[in-house]
This record gives C-alpha cells, sequence and structure tokens, in this order.
C-alpha cells in the first residue's frame, strides 16, 4: 500500500494525524475519507471477532476457514482491481478518488488478519503493528535481566523474547521483499498475499473438516 499511493495501510495513528491536518485545512471531504480508513480495519477486527473470538469464549471451535477465506477474497479483488488498472499508475501520490478502495480493502483485510492472529493467542501476537510487540519485547528483556541476577526461572520469558525478535525480523524481511517485488512488477506483487492467503485458506478449510482435528490457534 505504501510503495502503490505513498501511505501507511495499516497506521491509524497517522491517517487520525491526516484527518486533523485535513480539517485545519477546511479539506472535509479528506478528512472524513482519511477517517473512514480506519474504520474499515475495524470493520475487519470485528468480523474476526464474530469467526474467532466470541467461538473461543464460548469454547466453540474457531472458524478460521472461513476467516481465512474472507481473507482471500479481499486480496483477490485488490490483486485483480490493481492489475486492471483501477487503481491508476503505481507509485503515484495518493488520490483518493483512486486509490481509497485499495485503501480500504486492505485495511479491511490487515483489521481480520491481526484480530485473528491476536484472538488466538489471547493478545500476546499481532502480526500488522511492532509498537506494542517492541514495548513487550523491552518488558521481557527486562524481566530476563533481573530473572537471572536473581536467579529465578527465565525459559518461558526467554521463548516469547524470542518469538517477539522473530515477529519483528520476519516484518523487516517481508518488508524488503516487498519493496523488491512491487518496484519492479508493480500490483502483480500482490500475487504474494495472494497465493499465502489461498495456501492458509485452504489449509484451515481442510483441517476444519478433518475428521476428529482439533485446533485453538492458528
Amino acid at each position: 500500500g505504501f510503495l502503490a499511493c505513498k501511505r501507511f495501510v495499516t497506521h491509524v495513528t497517522g491517517f487520525a494525524t491526516l484527518v486533523g491536518a485535513e480539517i485545519s485545512q477546511d479539506h472535509l471531504i479528506e478528512a472524513f475519507s482519511y477517517f473512514t480508513v480506519p474504520l474499515f480495519f475495524i470493520i475487519g477486527a470485528m468480523l474476526s471477532g464474530v469467526l474467532i473470538d466470541l467461538r473461543l469464549l464460548e469454547n466453540k471451535k474457531p472458524l478460521y476457514h472461513i476467516s481465512f477465506g474472507l481473507l482471500f477474497i479481499i486480496i483477490s479483488i485488490v490483486f485483480f482491481m490493481g492489475i486492471a488498472n483501477q487503481f491508476g499508475p503505481f507509485g503515484e501520490s495518493l488520490d483518493l478518488t483512486r486509490d481509497y478502495p485499495m485503501l480500504s480493502l486492505l485495511a479491511l483485510a490487515s483489521g481480520m488478519l491481526n484480530a485473528t492472529v491476536t484472538s488466538a493467542y489471547g493478545a500476546v501476537v499481532r502480526t500488522t503493528h511492532l509498537t506494542g510487540i517492541t514495548t513487550d519485547l523491552g518488558i521481557g528483556f527486562s524481566r530476563l535481566l533481573f530473572g537471572f541476577l536473581k536467579s529465578r526461572p527465565v525459559g518461558h520469558e526467554f521463548k516469547a523474547s524470542l518469538m517477539r525478535l522473530g515477529i519483528i525480523m520476519a516484518f523487516i524481511s517481508g518488508s524488503v521483499v516487498a519493496g523488491v517485488v512491487f518496484i519492479r512488477i508493480h500490483y502483480w506483487g500482490f500475487l504474494i498475499p495472494f497465493s499465502m492467503s489461498l495456501i492458509l485458506w485452504l489449509y484451515y478449510l481442510g483441517l476444519f473438516y478433518k475428521k476428529g482435528a482439533q485446533f485453538d490457534k492458528p
């Protein structure tokens, strides 16, 4: 999303800043448009909440196959609209009329993915934001340090810190891959998340209908 139209899709803080900036310049239509993009993120999180979180609270089987199926559909729409040039030239500055559908759809998909993983792991893991994870990592490092100094067991905290470091490195690695791929093949780069979401959907679809299969985490 950033490479396509110079906007971070999941940066809710940034959109809130843009809303204030546009209101200060009496650009009310633009302000309203920026305001609604994060709402799609919330809607995606709500959809995931119904399919995953509420069912886990009720001790029912989470519907990961539906959540990932919807994610695949959303990414498919973005992919095919992109290669059909519905979002305009790749890499040009933001044009709300042209780029608003892409921003909204990607925010919707990000909200679904983030909430699905967050619900599954009890708010310990998030996939689209690093601020919370880096905060947790800092707290984990302090626990490790003082745990060692006071001879306390730190095995669980060590594993959690490794997981957080892994998520951060995976996020950075994904950005590197996206930077290389999207700059060269533009909207065709969405073929990567298209394929990944398809694989996830088919996997959990098969797992859901597999007799006796038990799972509560993706």
